[in-house]
C-alpha cells in the first residue's frame, strides 16, 4: 500500500513533521476530525483509526483475525481491529517501517484519567507509538464523572497543537508518553494547565445481571462512577478545578525500587 502522494519522509530539515493519528472511539468520531484540523497546521497528518468503536481495548493487539486496511480518502485509512493494531498497520505497513515523528491518539470522548488509562485504547495506542521510541500524545476530553451532553473539543484540539510544537522542539525521554487531559469547556472558562501524576477514580456497580427471554442470564461489565480520590497533584484534581492536566506516563512498570527488597524474600 503505498503512502498517499503529498506525504513525503523526512528528508531535510525543512520538510514538515508527520504526525500518525489514530483514536478509540472510531475513524467517524468528531474528536478524530477535530484533532487532526488542529494538528495539520504543526505538520503533514495520517490518519488510521478503527473503522468501530474500540473503547476499553485497552492495548489489544489482533493475532487470531486478519485485518483489512481500507482508504477511506486521501490519507486516512480505515482498520477494522484495535487503536494498537492502527498503530502498527501505520507504521509497518502504511509507511513501509519509516517513524513518524509524532503519535498522537485522541481526542477521546471523556477523560482518560487515574486508573482509566490501563482499560484505554486512546492512552494504550500513544503507549505502542512510545514502544516503538516515537514521541507519543494521548489527548482526552471531559468532565471528572460521566455527564449527559455534547463534549466540546475545540479547546482540547488547539491545545493538543501546542503539545505536538513543544515536543516537537523539546522531544520526549525514550520510553515516556504524555496523557493530557482538556476539560469539556471553551478555551476562556479553563482555568490553566498542571502536570500532574495518575490520581484514583472510584466506581460502584461494576456488573449487573439481566435475563434474557429464554431465561439465561447475561452480564453487563459498566460501573458507575462515584468520584474520586483527593490527591494533591493528580489529574483527577486538575480536571475536577477546570484545569488541563499533563501526565507523563513510562511505558515500562517495573518497580526498580522493590527489587532490592525481594531479594531478600525467600519463595
Amino acid at each position: 500500500m503505498p503512502l498517499d502522494k503529498g506525504i513525503k519522509y523526512r528528508t531535510h530539515k525543512r520538510r514538515r513533521p508527520l504526525i500518525l493519528v489514530t483514536n478509540d472511539d472510531g475513524i467517524h468520531a468528531d474528536g478524530l476530525k477535530a484533532l487532526a484540523s488542529s494538528l495539520a497546521r504543526v505538520g503533514d497528518i495520517l490518519v488510521v483509526a478503527p473503522t468501530t468503536e474500540q473503547s476499553a481495548t485497552s492495548h489489544a493487539l489482533s493475532l487470531y483475525k486478519p485485518l483489512r486496511c481500507d482508504k477511506v480518502r486521501k490519507n486516512v485509512y480505515g482498520v477494522d481491529g484495535t487503536p494498537t493494531d492502527c498503530i502498527n498497520l501505520g507504521v509497518h505497513l502504511i509507511l513501509k517501517g519509516h517513524k513518524p515523528d509524532l503519535v498522537f491518539s485522541g481526542i477521546n470522548r471523556g477523560p482518560n484519567l487515574g486508573d482509566d488509562i490501563h482499560y484505554s485504547g486512546t492512552v494504550s495506542a500513544a503507549m505502542e507509538g512510545g514502544l516503538m521510541g516515537i514521541p507519543s500524545v494521548a489527548v482526552s476530553v471531559g468532565y471528572i464523572t460521566r455527564t449527559k451532553g455534547e463534549l466540546k473539543y475545540g479547546a482540547a484540539a488547539a491545545f493538543a497543537a501546542r503539545v505536538a510544537s513543544t515536543v516537537l522542539e523539546k522531544g520526549l525521554p525514550k520510553g515516556l508518553i504524555l496523557n493530557v487531559n482538556v476539560p469539556s469547556k471553551n478555551a476562556r472558562e479553563i482555568k490553566g494547565l498542571k502536570i500532574t501524576c495518575l490520581g484514583k477514580k472510584n466506581y460502584s456497580n461494576i456488573m449487573s445481571e439481566n435475563m434474557d427471554p429464554r431465561g439465561g442470564k447475561y452480564y453487563w461489565i459498566h460501573g458507575e462512577e462515584t468520584g474520586f480520590d483527593n490527591i494533591k497533584g493528580s489529574d483527577c484534581n486538575a480536571i475536577s478545578e477546570d484545569h488541563i492536566s499533563i501526565t507523563p506516563i513510562i511505558v515500562d512498570p517495573t518497580s526498580r525500587s522493590f527489587i532490592g527488597k525481594m531479594k531478600n524474600w525467600r519463595f
